[in-house]
């Protein structure tokens, strides 16, 4: 007894066999193949199923909260892509300090970033005596190689109302200070008239408030 693959019966459940393989096919099934009529079964249910789903229409209230849902992430996403632009490439903070230097280098932080066209080098250290951090730091135009970001305005900010706007001169660097709440916030411009914010919580870890 001749039987027939899984492909040859696909094709006959969807009718796209010729007529005379139809009829042949037909009488194998009318001899009790239980195998074959087992094939045929699944495959005619799989049919139905995507015929069905085809002409499924889901209700219009569904729709209309799934665009809506659509509509409120495509409103959060520039802030989304603005922060999933800034890389974190240097931390001094995260590297172990080797033996007798830490009492050196403590309350210096030194940050490596890359965000949107720029790579940002950012050094933090307290101010002596007083109870604000001194924040420097270069631009490199990425998009440039070899070009420095000049007169490019910086914002540094505590986060908490106190702020000051630095320019970058023509070597890319920049500087300012401001009282030192824990938290620090840059602000650059970037492409397309968004801005890069680079957050900082913490800015120089558990070092005492106007403390060198």
């Amino acid at each position: 007894m001749k039987h027939y693959s899984t492909e040859e019966w696909v094709d006959f459940v969807n009718h796209t066999v010729t007529a005379a393989r139809q009829e042949a096919m037909q009488k194998h099934l009318a001899t009790g193949c239980k195998g074959c009529k087992a094939t045929v079964s699944l495959w005619q249910k799989v049919s139905k199923t995507a015929a069905a789903e085809a002409n499924y229409q889901p209700p219009a209230d569904t729709v209309r909260l799934a665009k809506a849902a659509y509509l409120t992430t495509r409103l959060n996403t520039p802030q989304k892509q603005s922060r999933s632009l800034v890389e974190v490439l240097f931390d001094s903070f995260l590297q172990p300090a080797t033996a007798g230097a830490r009492s050196i280098v403590i309350g210096t932080r030194q940050m490596l970033y890359r965000a949107g066209p720029y790579q940002i080098d950012i050094q933090i250290e307290p101010k002596q005596s007083t109870d604000r951090l001194i924040i420097t730091g270069q631009l490199l135009d990425l998009g440039n190689p070899g070009v420095l970001g000049s007169d490019i305005q910086v914002t540094i900010s505590n986060q908490r109302g106190n702020s000051v706007v630095a320019t970058t001169n023509q070597f890319g660097e920049f500087s300012g200070e401001v009282e030192n709440t824990g938290d620090l916030e840059l602000t650059i411009p970037g492409e397309a008239e968004k801005p890069i914010v680079l957050s900082l919580r913490n800015a120089l870890g558990e070092l005492p408030r106007g403390k060198s």
